[in-house]
């Protein structure tokens, strides 16, 4: 859909209102639950921002590693069959790596302050 404001605007707003305008406001508890709920607008806006690119990249590693096709779910459950049926390891070409860039391009969405995060970017992973 191309009407505006996206939803990517809308739950920044909605963020940026609570964190500058409700935030001061309230203490306590009540402030705890606001912050998490702020959090929660936040994870959805780098979801809604950084998935899809993501879940494509993830495809095609999967894509490669597996020599097959399907959606991001099946070729992940194909891969964890692999995995668990002893047919797939660390040893597997290219699958370390396709763990790693999806382990960080989780963090990225999830949990972008996190320290180890932050350090393995500054290293280029």
């Amino acid at each position: 859909m191309q009407d505006e404001p996206t939803p990517v605007e809308l739950t920044q707003s909605v963020a940026d209102f609570l964190r500058s305008d409700i935030t001061p406001l309230i203490s306590g508890h009540q402030a705890f639950k606001l912050r998490v709920a702020i959090n929660i607008l936040d994870l959805v806006t780098r979801q809604l921002t950084q998935e899809e690119g993501t879940d494509a990249k993830e495809v095609e590693r999967l894509r490669a590693l597996l020599g097959m096709d399907g959606s991001v779910t099946e070729l992940n459950r194909a891969l964890a069959e692999r995995i668990a049926k002893g047919e797939a390891d660390l040893a597997t070409p290219g699958l370390s790596e396709h763990l790693w860039a999806t382990t960080m391009d989780k963090l990225a969405v999830d949990q972008p302050n996190y320290a180890s995060y932050k350090r393995e970017l500054g290293r280029g992973g």
